[in-house]
């Protein structure tokens, strides 16, 4: 069994063969483009992206099986006969619909919690899905003329390379639209963000098949984060993974039983066919590796690689403090109006001592989402992490630290491509399982660090719309 394990991300899309027995290789990575047309919007072009799932697929060479991973909330329009996109497709990041969400009320925030779990964050994709409706007239047109399809990137690539109109359920439970009770769309939520539930593709279960791309069958599909977290064989509840992306996200294996809404998110980890849903709590940090870009961009860094070398005292004890709220901040607080800041600069502070606040100001970020998930009533016994940051050795020991859990590493990092391996049928615990670890030390960051940390966090909410006003 070889499968093609393609992930197509925020920034690139990549693809690794892998096979029964531990056997893996990159085949390739391809990198894509990002528009900011105007403030709050993040856009990708679609037919690139399917440009270079296409290129990676053929580098992959013969394989038995595919799988594919995708961004989660990015979502657009397309064509029913043509295939041909009516939109770009709104990324993730984007907040074009803050308002819009803001005005729909709390009434409307708690029939969104009560049904799909999630809060009225432009993050999700349903706002998103609203607004292509609304404001782009090829879309109102393919509506009116019964040939609309609205969805995830998923969706899209599926109907496009397979002609099949699908998505799976764990993907559809980062939408915003669907009932976790039923596992079907919400008539309630589609009708609360105008997006026609017709107009929405099948959901399926994550390995249920979806078609043949070329003769070769598509086995499994997946968001790019729940695949991570079978990835990490975190499959008992209480387990837990960090990515670090772009942004940082915590899931927390809840197994049978659905969670309730509260400080973090339920979702759908994965579902097989025929097998009941596996649920999970997450939460994300919206910039984790983009405040690093960000920094690298405007000089505090030059070689993130030398971040890991940092020894002394923390810049949080000497009174430093950076909020890394560039796009605002994620879950617990769904707060976009946020800022990023520097906070405690004096005539002393160097470049290093900023670009070492920027790596604790991540951290501490994601330690916030391990104690939500306590606060959830999910507490997390362990932590395994991956993603670029998590190369970073000072960085795993501050999250270890802020945490208080151990931090395990895996030494094969591409976790994603694991997951759908698994998922399309290929054992992957021998690839899974040497694993570097990082114990908390305790001393590295004190109850006062913590505090000090809370306190620039209260400094920061709302910041984004007084400077506006100003």
């Amino acid at each position: 069994m070889r499968v093609a394990a393609v992930d197509q991300g925020t920034t690139s899309t990549r693809c690794l063969v892998i096979a029964d027995g531990g056997a893996w290789q990159l085949a390739a990575s391809r990198r894509h483009r990002q528009f900011h047309p105007a403030p709050e919007r993040v856009e990708h072009d679609p037919e690139e992206l399917l440009a270079s799932l296409r290129h990676v697929l053929a580098a992959a060479g013969p394989v038995d099986a595919i799988a594919l991973a995708n961004q989660g909330e990015s979502c657009l329009a397309w064509d029913a006969r043509s295939g041909r996109a009516l939109s770009p497709v709104i990324v993730w990041q984007d907040a074009r619909s803050r308002a819009e969400l803001a005005a729909l009320g709390p009434g409307a925030a708690a029939l969104s919690l009560a049904v799909c779990g999630l809060p009225l964050d432009p993050y999700f994709s349903a706002s998103k899905l609203g607004w292509l409706l609304r404001e782009i007239p090829a879309v109102a047109e393919a509506h009116a003329a019964g040939r609309l399809r609205l969805g995830t990137t998923d969706a899209f690539f599926l109907d496009r390379l397979c002609g099949v109109f699908a998505t799976d359920v764990a993907t559809a439970s980062r939408t915003g639209l669907l009932d976790l009770a039923t596992g079907g769309w919400s008539e309630a939520l589609c009708a609360l963000h105008g997006v026609p539930l017709a107009s929405l593709p099948e959901i399926r279960a994550c390995d249920a098949g979806f078609g043949r791309l070329n003769g070769v069958p598509v086995r499994a599909s997946i968001v790019d984060q729940q695949a991570a977290l079978l990835g990490h064989g975190c499959t008992r509840p209480g387990e837990a993974k960090m990515t670090f992306g772009t942004g940082a996200f915590l899931l927390a294996c809840a197994g049978a039983e659905r969670p309730e809404p509260g400080v973090l998110s339920p979702t759908v980890a994965w579902q097989r066919a025929g097998k009941a849903r596996v649920h999970a709590l997450e939460g994300g940090v919206y910039d984790a590796g983009a405040a690093l870009e960000w920094a690298r961009r405007i000089g505090l860094i030059d070689d993130p690689a030398t971040l890991s070398d940092h020894e002394g005292p923390t810049a949080l004890s000497r009174g430093l403090v950076f909020v890394p709220a560039l796009s605002g901040l994620a879950a617990p607080d769904w707060d976009r109006t946020a800022a990023p800041v520097f906070i405690g600069m004096d005539h002393a502070t160097t470049r290093e001592d900023m670009a070492r606040a920027v790596l604790e100001g991540v951290a501490m970020l994601s330690a916030r989402l391990i104690a939500g998930a306590a606060a959830s009533g999910l507490a997390v016994q362990s932590l395994s992490i991956d993603g670029g940051l998590s190369a970073n050795r000072y960085f795993a020991r501050l999250l270890a630290a802020a945490t208080g859990l151990r931090v395990e590493i895996p030494q094969m990092r591409e976790l994603t491509a694991l997951g759908l391996a698994e998922l399309a049928g290929v054992d992957t615990a021998p690839i899974r399982a040497p694993r570097d670890t990082v114990d908390p030390e305790p001393a590295l960051i004190a109850a006062s660090d913590c505090a000090r940390f809370a306190a620039a966090l209260d400094k920061v909410r709302g910041w984004r719309d007084i400077s506006a006003e100003s």
